[in-house]
């Protein structure tokens, strides 16, 4: 905390709780930790334990209403070919397979049984042209982190992990550009560039497993959406393999290049059905002097959008990210994760970030904004800390929710763009609609960016329910004229979905455009667009 900085800032941010607080100082959260000893990390996925997440999940085939395409079969004769192009990269063990079989929610499970690693590009061209020339399909998966089954098999495409793909090419000092693999980890990026005095424009709750190249191939928004926008602007450049094999090389340096049509465009956010991305660069700004972050209370939703516009009126261009998160999600978080808040129990609780060259300068502004947001009763009660750790402590609150939620049972997960005013009312809704049939409706995320984690848990997966939700919530968010998908793409999970946000004409050509690319179909079927569309 910083109250050096800015000594008008009332004692209420520096409440003492007996065991939990004290002034000037947070108390660390315990809990998993990241290889690089980061608190509030992603436990779940950075390993699966069958025994803690039982029980078994169900083949997608036998779950949801799916046919198997004709595709071939892989053969004893296709396994001997994979490893001479691969060698020692063709894995078998049922235990590595189980893993990559199943998702992080553990929602769809595929029943492939061959994972192929490779290291190059070429390596992938290779395999690529193997299958084009086999019609065997093919799921490429990097971390295995996302959210709508769209990086695992639906029945037994062969599975391409871009694991060892893990090299960083080069990082320019100047520009700020970094070139790197596919299988780059965001955290260990992360890490690269900041010891470089830049930062990743990337954030995720998973960053300690998920793979670069399956971030842009999902166009994750993130964290840091607010402030650096999305990966459509900071990515620069792509290499990429086609369907057949062939090498689409376009990975520049260059910020500006208006030489026809923007294909990089095409793979950003198409989830492997286009191509598979192995090499990436990306545009990482400086890395801020000064972060602060401040949890705040609030005593309801209308409250939330107030104090989100005075943010952005009185914080300006330090204004890093707000966050908003409902009690439940706190309770959950508590109770699962046995995280503490710190902030005095209310019905809302928003998280806001700033990041800036000058300490004095953005403690000043928000203190300003403090002061203002106690004064008019949009908050009744925070914290604010400016140490690194003790930030990060207070992010886990909001990174960790997906974990808690993940220790109440099965969970129904939307991610949806809505009108921020409207951002809470599904969540009202839901609760009225479904009743006691759900154990827990809650509603987060990124509020300046207008994008609802909409979550529903129940104590095992009931048909019943889910035929409660769907269309319902995706008929809803049409209404509003949202999206059904703000950030996590539509995979298998809800590729149906797809013609609530997109027109006719649109799902025609999206459907031309994958023909075009990959006209057996072989990359990463079942995903993104519905059937027969």
């Amino acid at each position: 905390m910083v109250p050096h900085l800015v000594p008008r800032w009332p004692a209420w941010l520096f409440r003492a709780s007996p065991g939990r607080w004290q002034r000037g100082a947070l108390r660390s959260v315990a809990g998993p930790r990241s290889p690089g000893g980061v608190p509030g990390a992603w436990g779940p996925r950075r390993a699966r334990s069958s025994t803690a997440r039982s029980p078994e999940v169900a083949l997608t085939s036998e779950r949801y209403p799916v046919r198997r395409l004709p595709f071939s079969q892989v053969s004893e004769e296709d396994m001997a070919a994979f490893e001479r192009i691969v060698p020692g990269g063709v894995i078998t063990d049922p235990q590595a397979l189980e893993a990559a079989n199943v998702d992080w929610l553990r929602s769809v499970r595929g029943c492939s049984g061959v994972l192929l690693r490779p290291r190059t590009t070429e390596d992938v061209s290779r395999i690529l042209r193997y299958c084009h020339e086999r019609d065997l399909a093919v799921t490429p998966q990097g971390g295995n982190t996302g959210m709508v089954g769209g990086s695992v098999p639906v029945f037994d495409e062969v599975i391409v992990s871009t694991a060892l793909m893990n090299r960083i090419i080069r990082f320019h000092s100047v520009s700020g550009i970094l070139e790197c693999q596919a299988g780059c980890v965001l955290e260990e990026l992360s890490r690269h560039v900041e010891q470089r005095g830049f930062t990743m424009p990337l954030d995720l709750g998973a960053k300690g497993s998920c793979h670069i190249g399956g971030n842009v191939a999902t166009n994750a928004g993130g964290l840091r959406f607010l402030r650096y926008g999305s990966l459509r602007g900071t990515v620069l450049g792509l290499e990429v393999v086609l369907a057949d094999g062939t090498v689409l090389d376009c990975l520049t340096s260059l910020r500006k290049d208006n030489t026809g049509y923007d294909l990089k465009q095409l793979f950003i956010g198409s989830e492997g059905t286009l191509g598979v991305i192995t090499a990436v660069s990306i545009l990482c700004p400086p890395k801020p002097e000064a972060v602060n972050v401040a949890l705040l209370g609030c005593p309801g939703f209308a409250e939330v959008l107030r104090t989100f516009s005075a943010c952005r009126r009185l914080l300006g261009e330090v204004l890093s990210a707000f966050e908003f998160m409902d009690a439940e999600c706190v309770r959950l978080v508590g109770r699962h994760l046995r995280l503490p808040c710190p902030v005095r129990e209310s019905p809302f609780y928003v998280l806001v970030e700033t990041s800036g060259s000058s300490a004095q300068h953005d403690g000043e502004k928000l203190g300003s904004f403090l002061e203002h947001a106690l004064g008019s009763g949009l908050v009744t009660d925070g914290t604010v800390a400016s140490d690194q750790s003790k930030a990060k402590a207070l992010w886990a609150l909001r990174e960790r929710i997906a974990e808690a939620l993940s220790h109440d049972g099965y969970v129904y997960k939307y991610d949806l763009s809505l009108p921020v005013e409207r951002l809470y009312d599904l969540v009202t809704d839901l609760r009225g609609r479904l009743g006691p049939g759900a154990k827990h409706v809650v509603g987060y995320g990124h509020l300046g960016d207008g994008n609802l984690h909409l979550n529903v848990t129940a104590s095992a997966f009931s048909p019943a329910l889910l035929a409660a939700l769907e269309p319902h919530v995706f008929e809803w968010t049409a209404r509003q004229r949202g999206s059904v998908s703000a950030e996590h793409g539509l995979g298998f999970s809800k590729r149906d979905a797809l013609p609530y946000s997109k027109p006719p004409a649109a799902v025609r050509l999206l459907r031309g455009l994958k023909a075009l690319l990959d006209p057996k179909g072989i990359l990463n079927p079942y995903k993104v667009l519905p059937p027969g569309a």
